[in-house]
């Protein structure tokens, strides 16, 4: 490379340099001292024909109502007028909008007509639709509540909305976007979304559709392609960027160390509800300095998930909204009318397609909260003739706790359920056989069911060496209908089920979760395959140890005998626990027991 070449490389170097530190000093200024209009109503008339940014700057100031009510005979410089028009825009995200694009203008955005309120203010037939519209000024009203000085940190901005389905999430994904790029120096933001190709092709697609669109635009490079998809400040693209991220468990560690000490850390989840708590939990971090910002999208198909914790336990941290795709302009009406009738109003169908609400059992949810809560309240009497039967789960990992939990019959509330947390086989096998003998001790018959995957043979061999008859139950072995059912944990889960809807259990809320929190699908068979445990971790949730000590009670037959006491007469038969008090109900319909 000759010298002249090395000269002119850094002539650019440096212009670059103070191109980028003209463009921050000019949006930090007018921060603080915001533009004033330069022109009358008149003269951006007469500009707005003119092409280029300077027709586009005078259409935008005409859509914002930005009018001067005397002339200054100022030139629209476009360059230093979009870098003041930005620091101006810093707590006006509506605004922005509304500027930033060709609403009247490009036909294509002809689309959604302003909300009828919105046009007293803003002069333009079409924009952002009525929930956008008020999301963005909620979110131009914090910033200005929390008044952030360039460097003492302030509280971060959450939002979370939940919607039907086509409301157009993606579009105000993108606003926020180029909103926080254009009026932020040195932002750092993260956008992911639950699936690459949702993240590729739609998310991210969109804010690049939008940022072209833009009259910001041109200050960013917005590349695309798996492992490629950033937006970067041209002039200085490692401090004020944004960056697509996948929101695999695995690649965690790359929404940490989101830091902008002065200015906007931000992060856009799409599709929040199937977003890993582990990417959640690794974003907090990213919310601890400068002005920062959150705001996760998503139809409510899940609870147990950390967006769902946005509208309950976390609702106090976070501005929630639920939008109902029956209220939005671009929705598809007459197939929405189509759910109604089909499904019904109240149905969680359209509850989470239509509604914007989370159902009361996630769409993927095996057990539905309303029917644990009803087996908790539920009175049932039992039996005297009726064994008891103890379940065994045995822990696997170091911060899951071995459970015992006894049922007899339809009552699973009696006899409180027996946690060990760090328990070797021995000891767990030693609490079995106290817990056992007690029951016998009283009269009862009593059978024995342990999980016997995983250390859960150690327990069985131990209790079979001291002369206890135990049932080896293995989750992962053949089901008894292999047709519905994929393995056996799948089919006494469902028997389970069944039962719950005449059983009773606790008010124990680690049940009640545990019972609630296990996800099913289907395998290339279509039979029912409850979710592993280690996706449940995955999604940030405890192994459910009692729920499938409770599950492991429906492993076997139950024989009924006569009184205790009472020589036998007949052989012992198998049985449906429902039938002692409901006879008449075929015992088939729930397997054996």
């Amino acid at each position: 490379m000759t010298a002249i070449n090395i000269a002119r490389r850094l002539e650019k170097i440096e212009a670059a340099q103070s191109a980028a530190h003209d463009i921050r000093a000019e949006i930090l200024a007018a921060m603080r001292n915001p533009p004033k209009p330069s022109h009358t109503r008149e003269e951006l008339q007469a500009l707005a024909g003119t092409p280029g940014d300077v027709g586009r700057i005078a259409r935008g100031w005409l859509r914002i109502g930005f009018v001067a009510e005397r002339s200054t005979r100022r030139k629209i410089e476009p360059a230093t007028v979009l870098q003041r028009m930005a620091g101006y825009f810093y707590d006006k995200p509506l605004a922005f909008v509304l500027f930033a694009y060709e609403w009247d203008h490009d036909r294509s955005l002809h689309v959604v007509k302003l909300p009828e309120e919105y046009r007293v203010t803003y002069e333009t037939e079409h924009g952002p639709d009525a929930w956008a519209c008020e999301l963005l000024e909620e979110v131009g009203r914090q910033v200005r509540e929390r008044d952030f000085d360039g460097s003492t940190a302030v509280d971060a901005i959450r939002s979370a909305i939940s919607s039907g389905h086509g409301i157009g999430k993606s579009a105000i994904t993108a606003w926020l976007v180029n909103w926080i790029m254009s009026t932020r120096p040195n932002a750092r933001g993260v956008v992911t979304a639950n699936t690459a190709p949702q993240l590729e092709s739609k998310t991210w697609a969109e804010i690049g559709k939008w940022t072209k669109r833009c009259i910001f635009g041109e200050w960013f490079d917005v590349t695309t392609g798996k492992g490629a998809m950033r937006m970067t400040m041209a002039e200085h693209p490692e401090s004020w960027r944004c960056d697509a991220q996948t929101c695999r468990e695995e690649n965690s560690e790359s929404f940490a160390g989101l830091h902008a000490a002065d200015s906007t850390p931000f992060y856009i989840f799409d599709e929040a509800s199937a977003i890993p708590a582990k990417i959640w939990e690794v974003a907090e971090g990213g919310m601890t300095d400068g002005a920062p910002m959150w705001f996760a999208f998503g139809n409510p198909t899940r609870t147990g998930t950390k967006f769902f914790e946005c509208f309950n336990g976390q609702r106090h941290r976070w501005n929630t909204r639920q939008i109902d795709s029956r209220t939005c302009q671009i929705t598809n009406k007459k197939q929405i009318e189509e759910w109604v009738a089909d499904y019904g109003i109240g149905s969680d169908f359209v509850k989470v397609r239509v509604l914007g609400e989370f159902p009361s059992a996630s769409s993927l949810q095996f057990i539905s909260r309303d029917v644990v809560n009803d087996a908790q309240v539920r009175e049932v009497s039992t039996d005297r003739h009726e064994a008891f039967v103890v379940g065994v789960d045995p822990a696997r990992f170091g911060d899951d706790s071995s459970v015992i939990w006894t049922r007899c019959g339809r009552d699973a509330r009696s006899w409180a359920p027996i946690r060990l947390k760090g328990a070797d086989t021995m000891t767990l096998a030693a609490r079995v056989v106290e817990h056992v003998n007690a029951l016998r001790m009283a009269g009862n018959r009593v059978i024995v069911n342990v999980d016997g995957g995983g250390v859960g043979g150690g327990v069985i061999d131990r209790l079979r060496s001291i002369g206890f008859d135990v049932n080896e139950v293995q989750f992962g072995g053949r089901a008894m209908d292999p047709r519905k059912w994929a393995n056996r944990r799948a089919e006494i889960w469902g028997l389970m089920r069944e039962w719950l809807a005449r059983g009773a259990i606790p008010k124990d809320e680690l049940l009640a979760t545990d019972l609630t929190s296990v996800e099913y699908g289907y395998n290339a068979a279509d039979a029912i395959l409850l979710e592993k445990k280690e996706s449940m971790k995955a999604r940030g949730l405890a192994s459910p140890d009692s729920a499938d000590a409770l599950a492991i009670t429906f492993a076997v037959p139950v024989p009924v005998g006569l009184d205790i006491g009472e020589p036998s007469r007949q052989r012992p038969r198998e049985y449906d626990p429902f039938d002692v008090l409901n006879r008449g109900h075929d015992p088939m319909s729930l397997g054996a027991r």
